[in-house]
């Protein structure tokens, strides 16, 4: 059976018929909850409003953060720069003039030298800051480091379970992967200190790298090659609906233990898609599992409402199909004939080079959206919603003008913009967020894009491994993506300049890259190389 078979089959039964909606829909709900887990340690490990405690003016039982003497008391974050409004130092207070004898709190009680604090009032948002006084400077490395454990889970993950979902079907490790998550973002709220949180984190980032992926390709691989780009662009609304959630949660709870109980308890009840969701008929015939691929089958066409060929039907039973089949399961020898080929190696280096500044650039702009001023919850939200027109460009682009110039153009316009942000006059900040904005935009076009292109250019029985390590890849680039604000203290143009920059050489490589739109899904390792 090749892929002409397959394709035919799936197009008298409905490239996208009733069957196909209803259980794709079921597979991006649990998205949301992945969107939602991939992000929630922006919020839960971010740093809040605190102060020094400054014994003489508060209430030491009940201080609060926003006195009206904090001015005389506190120094400015922002004394040294041009901005115009203040923000209170973290550790630093003013000493306290010893020839003001008085009661209260004025000017003149406090002079202008300065010294470190050891406790803090905190504004009303509740972080891994406040419960384990992770605070000043020389500790900030610690909260860095939640996103680096993050994306090492990540990295792990995403080859794990693209791989296993290869051996042993796509619907059981998706179930897997929301399982883990689920369970290890619960028992993060029960953490008795940093490491103990730390390490849940990795754990949970393991579960969920799996949920967008094998979302992914049971979508891909369940409808008709016309439908195919469909499914990941819609799969990337509900991801991106996920993310602005978290940030409207955290608005509303401000407790980053509701935060994470809101973001992975419910996830539990996708436990029932054992019973509710089919497995991949693709995979199932590339295991020669062929019963079971025809009862997929006769599932789909029921609800569909469609009767299909007697001709279609006798495939299943060829024997050069059983001959195939059989040679194609085997895995290893796949990817070592894949490895042999110059031209596939040349192009999946740029590919995975591509997936790696992708989420470099995508991270990057995220985790800096909350520290450009203005509301963080509104921000991050914006950030967040702007990835559903930038998906939606994605999804016209590569219909009108092919994946390969889509990729391209993404990348290029998200790399110019940011770093024309470099250039902006300091009093024109409302450019700069329009920039961001764009630049976030050409990203997650780009993103969208990457996942279309890369499935469609890997024979069927690696390609959910293929997506998953090019999404492992990826995470090499997310890993330093927490750092790259750091950069901005003692460079202020190097963080977009690095993310614009790498972002345009990408989109140069991309031009490489082979031209999928209306080509088959690629069964074996020649039908990639003849692309």
């Amino acid at each position: 059976m090749n892929s002409l078979d397959f394709d035919d089959v799936v197009e008298e039964l409905g490239e996208l018929g009733r069957y196909q909606i209803l259980m794709y829909t079921l597979a991006c709900i649990p998205v949301l909850f992945g969107a939602a887990n991939s992000l929630t340690y922006v919020f839960t490990a971010g740093v809040p409003n605190y102060r020094c405690l400054v014994p003489e003016c508060d209430n030491v039982t009940n201080p609060i953060y926003a006195s009206p003497w904090i001015e005389w008391a506190i120094p400015n974050k922002h004394q040294s720069t041009t901005a115009q409004y203040y923000e209170a130092e973290y550790c630093e207070r003013y000493i306290r003039n010893t020839t003001d004898i008085g009661i209260g709190c004025f000017p003149q009680t406090f002079t202008n030298r300065t010294e470190r604090c050891h406790e803090w009032v905190f504004d009303d948002e509740r972080t891994i800051v406040n419960d384990w006084n992770i605070t000043c400077l020389e500790n900030q490395w610690m909260l860095s480091l939640v996103g680096t454990c993050h994306f090492a889970g990540i990295i792990i993950g995403s080859g794990a379970f693209g791989a296993l979902a290869d051996r042993y079907g796509r619907k059981l490790m998706f179930i897997l992967s929301i399982f883990l998550m689920s369970v290890s973002g619960i028992i993060q709220v029960f953490s008795n200190g940093y490491v103990m949180f730390a390490i849940f984190i990795f754990i949970n980032s393991i579960g969920t790298a799996g949920i967008f992926p094998l979302a992914f390709i049971i979508g891909v691989e369940m409808v008709g090659r016309k439908k195919r780009e469909v499914t990941g662009i819609i799969l990337n609304y509900f991801y991106s609906v996920g993310e602005a959630l978290i940030a409207l949660f955290a608005w509303v709870t401000k407790d980053w233990v509701q935060l994470q109980l809101i973001a992975s308890a419910p996830a539990l009840i996708f436990l029932c898609y054992y019973w509710i969701l089919p497995e991949s008929a693709r995979w199932l015939l590339a295991k020669n599992r062929k019963v079971e691929a025809k009862a997929v089958m006769y599932r789909v066409a029921e609800c569909n409402k469609v009767v299909l060929s007697d001709h279609l039907m006798e495939i299943f039973e060829e024997p050069q199909f059983k001959i195939d089949s059989l040679e194609e399961a085997k895995i290893l020898p796949v990817v070592k004939c894949m490895a042999k080929s110059r031209k596939l190696v040349f192009r999946f280096s740029i590919v995975f080079f591509i997936w790696a500044v992708n989420a470099f650039v995508y991270y990057g702009l995220s985790l800096s959206s909350t520290s450009i001023g203005g509301d963080k919850y509104l921000n991050f939200a914006l950030v967040s919603l702007v990835e559903i027109p930038g998906n939606t460009l994605a999804w016209v682009c590569i219909n009108k003008i092919g994946r390969k110039w889509s990729l391209a153009g993404s990348l290029l316009i998200s790399g110019v913009t940011c770093c024309l942000t470099i250039f902006v006059p300091a009093d024109m900040h409302w450019l700069v967020i329009v920039f961001f904005l764009i630049g976030k935009l050409g990203v997650t076009s780009a993103f969208s894009v990457s996942y279309v292109h890369t499935s469609e250019m890997l024979p069927t029985i690696i390609r959910s491994g293929g997506v998953g390590l090019a999404s492992t890849t990826a995470r090499v680039g997310a890993l330093v993506a927490p750092f790259v604000p750091l950069l901005g203290q003692y460079v202020p143009y190097l963080p977009m300049l690095l993310l614009g920059g790498f972002a345009v050489v990408a989109g140069l490589l991309a031009l490489k890259l082979p031209e999928t739109r209306g080509v088959k899904l690629p069964e074996k390792v020649i039908d990639a190389q003849r692309l």
